[in-house]
């Protein structure tokens, strides 16, 4: 039985962005294997439990010298996602999302962003429910970016609900485009973050691409696409359910929401919280939580939500 396995380099750069600063990178790999690993010289070595560890060890390996040599930095998420994909030498639906023509791979940086890339990948509709910088938004059009970029979908519709948060609409200057504009503006930052600006107005000119109200959504059948609907916590329930009744032959719906910033007028009750209530036990439709363990922002900005969480408590 193979417990252990020493792998050589002749490249010190090569070894050095493996092994990352005071082999942290090493230490984290030995976490989720459950082995012993030491660098010494050129080389690495690992000693696992059995013969399963060594083998997702080799694999592992396998993946970070190719994302070295492509020039990949290796973060800690990265590494632990990769890990994640090869328990008991098992590739679990690849959470990694590589996004052609992107920037970088996108990888999940906690469980339960794991859980919701697998759902996106595994249901016709997804609903993911979080706070603030949970990657709701973010991971969501990363998939949907994968999906069409490799012809997997047609195209990517993007809608929000135009709710006013303390502004009136009216006061916005501009025709009814340019006071839309910035409720729809986070949607074109993600992407911006995530593949060349050039392709995004390609696929725009193409209609490969559609940002539009939800209002917008009225009266069409969405067929062989992705639809996000984004800061879905401030549609009504008959805003949500005329939204899921849109998706058409071939598409597949992610819906994401925070439940805690609601901006409807207080007579309304939250399309979201509705939706998620009566729809949980339907096959093909997955929920997934986030919560403030998963914000993937600023780290000030997990104090920032249990700050606010404890304060409304206390009130």
């Amino acid at each position: 039985m193979e417990e252990g396995i020493t792998i050589a380099f002749d490249n010190k750069e090569l070894l050095y962005g493996i092994c990352g600063a005071n082999d942290g990178n090493l230490r984290i790999m030995e976490s989720s294997l459950g082995g012993l690993i030491t660098a010494r010289g050129n080389e690495i070595h690992f000693e696992g439990r059995d013969e399963t560890g060594v083998k997702r060890f080799r694999v592992i390996m396998e993946n970070l010298i190719t994302a070295v040599k492509q020039g990949e930095e290796l973060s800690p998420e990265y590494i632990r996602a990769l890990a994640e994909e090869y328990i008991d030498n098992k590739e679990s639906s690849k959470p990694l999302i590589q996004i052609p023509h992107g920037f970088r791979k996108v990888c999940p940086k906690s469980r339960n962003q794991s859980l919701y890339i697998n759902s996106m990948r595994e249901n016709e509709i997804c609903f993911c429910v979080g706070p603030a910088g949970t990657g709701k938004t973010y991971l969501a059009i990363a998939h949907a970016l994968y999906m069409v970029l490799s012809k997997k979908m047609r195209k990517l519709v993007l809608t929000r609900p135009v709710v006013e948060a303390g502004e009136s609409l009216g006061f916005l200057p501009g025709d009814l485009a340019q006071k839309i504009d910035p409720y729809l503006k986070p949607l074109h930052d993600a992407m911006e973050s995530l593949i060349p600006y050039e392709i995004i107005t390609r696929m725009e000119e193409t209609r490969a691409i559609e940002i539009a109200p939800l209002a917008y959504m009225r009266g069409r059948s969405l067929n062989d696409c992705m639809v996000i609907l984004d800061e879905a916590q401030n549609t009504t329930k008959e805003q949500m359910k005329m939204f899921l009744t849109r998706i058409g032959t071939g598409a597949r719906a992610i819906i994401t929401g925070d439940t805690t910033q609601i901006d409807l007028p207080r007579k309304k009750d939250s399309g979201l919280l509705h939706a998620i209530e009566i729809l949980k036990d339907i096959e093909g439709i997955n929920i997934t939580f986030l919560q403030t363990i998963d914000v993937a922002r600023n780290p000030l900005i997990k104090k920032i939500i249990q700050a606010y969480n404890e304060n409304e408590k206390q009130n």
